[in-house]
């Protein structure tokens, strides 16, 4: 007998609230703003400036999937104009140091996908091999 995932934690499953979250953790700039915070808190505009190409509009909305979430905390200081500086809870620095290693991986092996890119364009761009490639045998 096979047993079913639970549809509560099965990433797998599109009715899973864990995918909201995955979604939030692995989107384009999620993963880089919990790596960005891993240092320590950073007010809004050095968080962007630290997280290149980065707009203000997409900043703003990932923090708020981030802080609703849980990972990140937004603190306010009263004073004019406001100061909002924004770090890891608990729960986000536990999941920014798992980050860390796919970031890590991500370093040291840029290289070595890089080949493997210029190695396929390279076999795309011959006409002859890609069509052998393509044809069974």
């Amino acid at each position: 007998m096979r047993v079913m995932p639970d549809p509560m934690s099965d990433v797998f499953n599109s009715e899973c609230p864990g995918r909201t979250v995955f979604t939030h953790v692995t989107s384009r700039w999620g993963m880089l703003i919990l790596a960005a915070l891993r240092g320590g808190p950073l007010r809004f505009y050095l968080l962007r400036d630290r997280i290149g190409g980065i707009s203000e509009k997409m900043l703003s909305q990932n923090l708020r999937d981030l802080v609703r979430d849980g990972l990140v905390h937004r603190e306010v200081e009263p004073s004019a104009p406001p100061k909002v500086s924004y770090s890891l809870t608990p729960l986000g620095e536990g999941l920014a140091a798992t980050l860390q290693t796919l970031l890590s991986w991500i370093a040291s092996h840029t290289a070595d996908v890089i080949t493997a890119q210029h190695r396929h364009d390279a076999l795309r761009s011959e006409p002859d091999l890609a069509r052998k490639e393509v044809q069974p045998s």
